[in-house]
């Protein structure tokens, strides 16, 4: 019988190490929890509160028993004191101690009643599966942000998606998913690990919870971080990025090198670079964008794939007006807004799209092109005055005698040198656009506004 109860500690203990083994826990940390829950479960089995400050202890042995022994005072006669011990009982284990001394107890725990040795297992599988958390949480916390691998379960629910990533499992929930994506059991993914967490609510330790995303614009810049070798290496900085997932997504880049292109660089030879990333996301469109620290360029460029002809910014009121050519407007808008969507995230400005003809249209009502001064000068009243300083001076006809051209434009003509319609009729179309804030544009609408003024002198 000896020999089987023997037998039976030596496998606890061979099961103790392989489960330390299994979960990468220390066997000192195991063996320390066991300790504390034959305890508490002793001290329940003789009445007493778990935190109460009797001394019961656990030894292991180097024969691999387990043991629970209890300092216990000798007295005459039984006691009903968990603590004491008669004489006669006393000297089968000591024979030399006498009343009033102390021998140890010691019970073996296959000796415990069963519902003791039930309460002591349910402790220990507790506490251990709270430490198994809390090192998965450690070892999975610092990986907040990193890009991770695993393997589709099942459906939690119509949502979420319960991810296999090895030693723990991960949830994708529909927000974080790349809409249009279909997965079997058993397909290969790669998602980065988005938050984790230890969640409780007021009745319960939920557990831990560790949740992937591939909706993210973080995912794709960790793709982009590992194919792009510049990237990595720090040659090429990523600004921002802006993401709809499974339609488009826009990443700003600058070289930290003046001899680094770094959209080339992202692009790599015939696109090669790019299009690992865009299988990865389901041929999601990808739009890389140079950044530049002058809005109307940054403008410029986060608006492609369409050419912008001009574009007006107003600083102050974070507005710009953005004209393409007729056959780029649905380009520059993007399939349902995607496009200028994106871009007005990226810049930070509203952003307004029109046509040529568009603009034009508009130019033809006074109240449009009163808005679209007031809109983009900050400084009319300003220019007003100069233009009045200017008539004095002028020879010629003043540039206001134009109906339709406003101040800003005046402004930004006499700056240029032109400071009275004789001048203006001598200029070319090329040559008023080369003017600092006119542009192709404007230099045609100024030029329609004169040819219109003038047949109205000349009629008269």
């Amino acid at each position: 019988m000896a020999t089987k109860q023997v037998n039976n500690e030596t496998n606890l203990f061979e099961a103790i190490q392989q489960f330390c083994s299994d979960k990468g826990l220390s066997k000192d940390s195991v063996l320390n929890i066991i300790k504390d829950s034959l305890v508490g479960a002793y001290k329940k089995k003789l009445g007493l509160e778990v935190s109460s400050e009797a001394d019961v202890n656990v030894e292991f042995s180097d024969k691999n028993e387990v043991v629970i022994v209890v300092p216990k005072q000798v007295v005459e006669t039984a006691s009903d004191s968990p603590f004491e011990i008669p004489l006669a009982k006393a000297k089968l284990i000591d024979p030399d101690v006498e009343v009033g001394g102390v021998v140890q107890f010691k019970e073996k725990p296959i000796e415990l009643s069963r519902i003791v040795s039930n309460q002591a297992r349910q402790m220990v599988f507790q506490k251990l599966k709270e430490m198994e958390r809390e090192l998965l949480y450690n070892e999975y916390k610092v990986k907040e942000g990193e890009l991770t691998h695993g393997y589709f379960q099942r459906w939690i629910n119509k949502d979420t998606m319960s991810i296999d990533l090895g030693k723990v499992e991960g949830i994708m929930p529909k927000k974080e998913q790349n809409p249009g994506e279909k997965y079997k059991a058993g397909d290969r993914l790669k998602a980065i690990i988005a938050r984790v967490e230890l969640r409780k609510d007021k009745f319960r330790d939920t557990g831990l919870v560790i949740t992937l995303s591939r909706a993210s614009g973080d995912f794709v810049k960790k793709l982009f971080e590992m194919e792009i070798p510049e990237i990595y290496d720090g040659l090429v900085q990523i600004v921002d990025i802006a993401r709809l997932p499974s339609v488009r997504t826009k990443i700003v880049v600058r070289g930290t090198r003046s001899d680094i292109d770094p959209v080339g660089a992202c692009v790599g030879m015939k696109g090669v670079r790019i299009q690992s990333i865009v299988r990865e996301l389901g041929n999601e469109r990808i739009d890389i964008i140079q950044y530049s620290d002058n809005p109307s360029e940054f403008i410029t460029n986060a608006i492609s794939p369409a050419k912008p002809v001009e574009v007006r910014v107003d600083h102050d009121n974070r507005e710009a007006l953005v004209i393409v050519p007729d056959d780029s407007l649905s380009l520059a808008i993007g399939s349902s807004g995607s496009n200028v969507k994106l871009a007005v995230q990226l810049c930070q400005f509203k952003i307004d799209i029109k046509s040529i003809s568009q603009y034009n249209e508009d130019m033809t009502s006074p109240e449009a092109r009163d808005r679209l001064d007031r809109l983009f000068n900050n400084h009319v009243a300003n220019h007003s005055k100069v233009v009045e300083s200017t008539e004095d001076d002028s020879k010629g006809t003043p540039l206001s005698e134009i109906p339709g051209l406003t101040p800003r434009v005046v402004s930004l003509l006499q700056s240029g040198g032109v400071n009275d319609v004789e001048t203006l009729i001598e200029m070319q179309s090329e040559d008023l656009a080369k003017i600092p804030g006119v542009g192709q544009t404007t230099s045609e609408q100024i030029l329609r506004l004169l040819s219109e003024s003038v047949e109205f002198v000349e009629e008269g």
